[in-house]
């Protein structure tokens, strides 16, 4: 593999309609929104689905999702223990920490930290920090939720009189009616440096944002209810970035045209230019 050279910086358009991109569970399981009204979507939920497309791609994950698991561990702790190159070099930190980048390429993307319980014969913790970074994406106006309650019709239980229908309510279904999210986010040449990040890997990156939807339809986000509408893609020409992500990341401007947007082309999207870097623009499947 070829080694990561200069940073990138990203962004994702993404567009939701009638659906729950990000539920808070805290709060009824309603898609996640901030004091001002506007939607969000977790940096974890993000990169939950990052792993879980490159997973489809045939890529060893370490933060495998329940439902997806591949090797029959049930915890992360199995997972590790479960790695025998792992065990050997327990004692070694720096080692560890390398053979775990090898071996999972969202370790040595976005980082882990390893654990053991105090008492062991290798009681440490091993912090690794990877190159990738993801904000938590913001919708561009405020979003609209729409909620209502579902019921049921068979009973889930057994009753005592058969003939007796217990009670119709299972709880609420909440949705976002329609919202442009951006997804913005950077990868760092000196921690890929430190995790062995490679151009290939950014590649894969690049290829699951633009499929970040597939195979991840449910109930509350049912097949084409989230689009990756474009991902915009900025390779500097230093290690260091020509610009600083926040001056890049400004550079994307989407601005409402209409009083209540509905839908994808309600939104002016454009780039303002910045010398001697372009990015590469690439459309969602």
């Amino acid at each position: 593999m070829s080694n990561f050279v200069n940073k990138i910086d990203f962004a994702v358009i993404v567009s939701v309609k009638n659906a729950n991109p990000n539920g808070d569970p805290l709060n009824g399981n309603r898609p996640r929104e901030n004091y001002e009204g506007f939607g969000e979507i977790s940096d974890v939920c993000i990169k939950r689905k990052i792993r879980n497309r490159m997973q489809d791609m045939g890529q060893a994950i370490f933060v495998q999702s329940d439902e997806r698991r591949v090797d029959g561990f049930r915890s992360l702790k199995d997972r590790a223990e479960g790695c025998v190159e792992l065990k050997k070099s327990s004692k070694d930190k720096e080692n560890y920490a390398k053979i775990a980048c090898e071996k999972w390429i969202d370790v040595r993307s976005f980082g882990q930290v390893f654990a053991f319980k105090a008492g062991e014969d290798n009681s440490v913790s091993i912090g690794i920090r990877g190159p990738v970074s993801i904000h938590c994406a913001v919708s561009i106006s405020p979003i609209e939720i729409t909620s209502m309650q579902i019921t049921k019709s068979v009973n889930g239980e057994t009753q005592k009189d058969p003939d007796k229908k217990s009670s119709d309510t299972m709880g609420m279904k909440h949705r976002v009616e329609f919202g442009v999210y951006v997804i913005y986010g950077s990868i760092n040449k000196q921690l890929a440096t430190k995790t062995g990040f490679s151009n290939e890997d950014s590649d894969l990156i690049k290829q699951a944002l633009i499929t970040l939807f597939e195979n991840d339809c449910s109930s509350a986000r049912p097949d084409g209810s989230m689009e990756v509408c474009k991902l915009y893609w900025w390779k500097h020409n230093a290690q260091m970035g020509q610009y600083s992500s926040a001056k890049v990341h400004r550079s994307l401007k989407v601005v409402p045209n209409v009083e209540i947007p509905k839908r994808i082309e309600d939104y002016d999207i454009s780039i303002e230019t910045l010398e001697g870097l372009t990015p590469e623009i690439c459309y969602g499947i």
